[in-house]
């Protein structure tokens, strides 16, 4: 049975510290695939600087199809909005059934707010939550300290994030490093964020 890390996002645009992150949790824990699942729209929001969903789904399909381990997903698209990480589990569970492990990855920061998620305790109880260090956020000094099914992954911190890229591509800034180039060659091709 895979054990596959599921890594949720906007992706708005997919960028070189998604891909650094991804990558780590994939050759450096026992994680045997890192599915990048690309957060739909929400019906209920609509924010102007946040691309259509098919458009996100192709950037991380362009950044991930040189790295096998890593799989683009669009698997929340079909799903009834708002969704919940809970929903999507059990969605997956169903598609997939004993195929797959499914563990979730997170940040710190997400970590410290997880009480708050729905079902949180159905979640910590059938799956193994990843997490990943954030600059200054500090440690997690709660319920969830020593806990059996929070594993830290020792990734390295990268101080990119989507909103710096699309603010300072707007503004005429040479941002292409910071992308996979399959990426900046279809965001620049698009003519996205000016």
């Amino acid at each position: 049975m895979k054990r596959v890390g599921l890594y949720f996002g906007t992706f708005n645009p997919i960028h070189i510290g998604h891909m650094v992150l991804a990558n780590h949790m994939v050759e450096f824990s026992d994680l045997d695939e890192v599915w990048l699942v690309v957060t739909p729209q929400s019906p209920f929001k609509t924010k102007k600087s946040l691309l259509d969903n098919h458009h996100r789904y192709q950037m991380v399909f362009e950044a991930t199809k040189d790295f096998p381990k890593l799989k683009p997903s669009k698997i929340e698209f079909d799903l009834p909005q708002p969704n919940y990480t809970i929903n999507t589990l059990v969605h997956l569970e169903e598609k997939y059934g004993v195929a797959f492990q499914f563990c979730l990855i997170m940040g710190e920061d997400n970590l410290k707010g997880f009480h708050k998620w729905k079902n949180y305790e159905a979640i910590l109880e059938n799956y193994d939550l990843y997490v990943y260090p954030r600059v200054s956020e500090g440690i997690v000094e709660h319920q969830f300290k020593d806990h059996p099914k929070i594993h830290h992954v020792a990734a390295p911190i990268m101080e990119i994030s989507s909103t710096f890229i699309r603010k300072n591509h707007k503004e005429g800034k040479n941002i292409r490093s910071m992308l996979p180039e399959n990426v900046w060659q279809y965001l620049d091709e698009m003519n996205f964020y000016r």
